[in-house]
């Protein structure tokens, strides 16, 4: 079934600049007069808006090439696709030959999604919610955790992800975490994409984070972050895939808590400082790129490319143990308020990512790695329900999945027009939204994000992902 008027809207997408097709809930689209570059494929669910901002973007990056050498040679995006502030669309996955591009990440390096189970009913939960909620305010909104480690944690930290942090923090337990099992912590790497360790380098972290001795206090670890982060508390409202949910340990009934963060100030610190540089080694007299999306050659700059996947790793260690740790807050907090609660981790994968497949590299912004077997946790919003699902490993999406549902509404739409209107026609009716900001609730409203269900289902039907469990929100932290 095609969407209405279709032929209209294609010739407002050419007067754009835009060649595109439609086919069985796929857009294929290209720059006019670039025959060269690689058709981009959008799935979209029947009925999605189509937004001509994002299709461009799209569109320009997957036209992306170096004149020494480099190019995407294969682009697509997810269903929950939507424009990105920095030029780069949300829900893009590209595969480049001879070329990395520091802006298809951005600065939100390693923000991605982690799930835990816990072995408490709702009523349980609900009976000292009042309790639990203060002392997690404490510890995401008023400082009063501790993060201290001294600098060759950090060090390890920055250097090889959690297993490096673990193992320092074996040696010398500092801060909020001396009460952790440790050993538990090292044991969950195994569920951590990649065990939570890239090749990362210390000395291409913020200085002030690696200071040769002492202790460090960063303000930025162990917290949410603003945007569409949060932590969320859920209830495990239905099982689908009996047999991978027993072996997830996902059981019906039970609460579950589900992060959604990434590297902070580091994050944007490398990845602004990459974006800059990236534009500063284009060869001197060559055009700028229209798009001003600028690529890093191994042809003509091996040592920038090596250097900046190296620095990108460092930033994606240092989201992995922030996760980690804004996840073992909790997990510490249900102990003391609960008693003796197992909360074993199910998840935590990444969805702003470079990594080396094949012979070349997948770059996924806003969209997650789903291959065979694996996990994939893509959230509704803090109104709708959230998924557990397992990757099915689609070379035709580049193995990937979406990372949400995706935003249909600004934030400043939100703002300017929310005041406005009422609980129920954002969706808030019913929700418990913890924040100490009240805008932070109209800019996340369910209002802003397109439905999830049809988000889901597009890509069931598109053999992605096969849905394992639906989980319902019981109350969100936001940032």
């Amino acid at each position: 079934m095609q969407p209405k008027n279709l032929k209209r809207l294609l010739q407002a997408l050419a007067r754009q600049g835009l060649d595109v097709s439609y086919n069985n809930k796929t857009y294929s689209i290209r720059l006019s007069n670039t025959s060269d570059a690689p058709v981009a494929e959008v799935l979209l669910p029947q009925g999605f808006p189509v937004e001509a901002k994002a299709l461009k973007q799209l569109a320009n990056l997957a036209n992306v090439r170096h004149p020494a050498g480099g190019c995407v040679c294969r682009a697509y995006a997810t269903p929950d696709f939507h424009p990105g502030d920095g030029g780069i669309a949300i829900g893009s996955v590209i595969e480049t030959i001879g070329q990395v591009i520091p802006s298809a990440v951005g600065s939100d390096i390693n923000c991605g999604m982690r799930l835990h189970v816990a072995n408490l009913t709702i009523d349980q939960f609900l009976a000292k919610r009042n309790q639990f909620v203060e002392r997690m305010k404490g510890d995401y909104f008023f400082g009063t955790r501790d993060v201290t480690m001294n600098a060759r944690t950090m060090h390890a930290l920055f250097q090889y992800g959690v297993p490096g942090w673990v193992d320092a923090m074996l040696d010398e337990p500092t801060g909020s975490f001396v009460k952790s099992d440790l050993n538990e912590l090292l044991a969950e790497g195994d569920l951590i994409f990649l065990n939570g360790s890239m090749e990362g380098d210390w000395k291409l972290a913020p200085e002030e984070l690696v200071p040769e001795n002492g202790l460090v206090r960063d303000g930025g670890l162990a917290t949410i972050g603003s945007g569409n982060h949060f932590v969320e508390i859920q209830r495990v409202e239905r099982v689908e895939n009996r047999a991978l949910a027993h072996e997830w340990g996902i059981k019906e009934g039970q609460i579950a808590f589900m992060i959604h963060s990434g590297s902070r100030n580091v994050g944007k610190y490398i990845g602004g400082m990459w974006r800059d540089k990236a534009k500063a080694s284009w060869e001197k007299g060559l055009k700028y790129p229209d798009s001003h999306i600028f690529p890093l050659s191994v042809h003509s700059h091996p040592e920038l490319v090596t250097q900046y996947l190296q620095a990108e790793a460092t930033a994606a260690n240092y989201g992995f143990v922030n996760r980690l740790l804004l996840a073992e807050l909790l997990r510490l907090r249900l102990r003391e308020v609960y008693g003796d609660v197992e909360a074993p981790l199910v998840y935590d994968l990444p969805h702003n990512i470079t990594l080396r497949e094949g012979a070349g590299w997948v770059t996924r912004k806003g969209a997650c790695p789903a291959y065979e077997g694996q996990p994939v946790i893509i959230p509704g919003s803090m109104g709708t329900p959230s998924y557990l699902v397992v990757g099915k490993g689609n070379p035709a999406f580049c193995a990937s999945a979406s990372h949400g549902a995706g935003r249909v509404l600004s934030r400043f739409d939100l703002t300017r027009k929310g005041a406005s209107q009422s609980e129920e026609a954002l969706g808030l009716t019913g929700v418990d939204c913890i924040t100490l900001r009240e805008e932070r609730r109209i800019e996340e409203a369910p209002a802003a994000y397109k439905p999830i269900q049809p988000v889901i289902d597009v890509q069931v039907q598109a053999d992605m992902v096969g849905v394992v469990a639906r989980l319902s929100p019981v109350l969100t932290f936001k940032g």
